[in-house]
């Protein structure tokens, strides 16, 4: 059997539990009590974290299946996680501090130093809660060809402080998001190319459209290209009278990100069979008079 001294000796609690009660003026009983709760609270924060992960999940899940892109979905999976996180562990941690003495100072102090820091990351953010809306509203994501902020290129790169477009000479552009105020997507759902034809003033226009339409149309039943047509074309007919040319204007709904290489194939046939049917397609002509002013007296 153990002796008296002994158990008396094992009931003691820590010296070093003896020095932080002496410290902070309360008793063994009241800090067990607080050390309790303190444990309550960050079990429970640790509960409110595990729910947050969950749900960040669901939202990624979601995203994923109405088809708004892996980027998105990872995106704001990981704001609602790291935000929410952030939140949780800050209160839990306040709240256990605020158990064992005044918390008020603390708070002011880091009140202050918030402000502070917020006057110096004004432009950081302002990217970020653009960003945050990029994301939300669906604006564009990886792979969509945009312009935006006087640049056109495809989305390589999407975050919430910034996006990256790699126009088509290979520049890759680093662009805020808090500088985008306008955003042109061309390739949302459906895309288009547009297609503008100059022919002489003395061609049969009714003549030139029928070609125009068949040329369009021999492209839609093309095996190569159909895949890429979304049905939708038209010949819209006279756009401008040129200073040497009438312009046509004829377009063909594509899939998104195709109308370029539509374009570029629909004009090679629009040429080709131009010179075939015997159609011209003027260019910029200057007619100098020459007069003879000894002749004229």
């Amino acid at each position: 059997m153990l002796s008296a001294p002994i158990l008396q000796s094992a009931a003691r609690p820590p010296r070093w539990l003896d020095q932080v009660t002496d410290w902070l003026g309360l008793g063994d009983r009241v800090v067990t009590g607080k050390l309790f709760q303190a444990l309550i609270i960050l079990v429970l924060a640790w509960g409110a974290i595990q729910i947050l992960r969950f749900f960040a999940r669901r939202v990624e899940r979601a995203a994923h299946r109405h088809g708004h892109g892996v980027n998105r979905g990872e995106t704001l999976a990981r704001l609602v996680q790291s935000v929410g996180a952030a939140l949780i562990g800050v209160a839990a941690a306040l709240m256990a501090l605020n158990l064992f003495f005044n918390i008020a100072p603390l708070i002011a102090t880091v009140g202050v130093a918030g402000l502070a820091v917020s006057f110096g990351a004004q432009s950081l953010v302002k990217d970020v809660i653009a960003g945050f809306f990029i994301l939300l509203e669906n604006q564009y994501q990886l792979g969509d060809s945009i312009r935006i902020a006087g640049v056109e290129g495809t989305v390589s790169h999407l975050t919430l402080r910034a996006t990256v477009l790699r126009d088509g000479a290979g520049v890759v552009h680093f662009i805020p998001n808090g500088q985008i105020s306008v955003v042109s997507n061309l390739t949302r759902t459906w895309s288009r190319a547009v297609v503008d034809v100059g022919v002489a003033y003395a061609a049969d226009l009714d003549r030139v459209m029928k070609v125009l339409r068949g040329i369009i149309a021999d492209l839609g039943k093309d095996p190569d290209w159909s895949p890429r047509l979304t049905g939708e074309s038209a010949v819209s007919g006279i756009q401008q009278l040129g200073e040497s040319a009438v312009i046509i204007r004829a377009w063909v709904n594509t899939q998104p990100g195709t109308q370029g290489d539509v374009k570029a194939e629909l004009l090679r046939r629009i040429k080709s069979t131009f010179e075939r049917e015997g159609i011209e397609m003027p260019y910029p002509q200057h007619v100098i008079h020459l007069t003879d002013e000894r002749a004229a007296k």
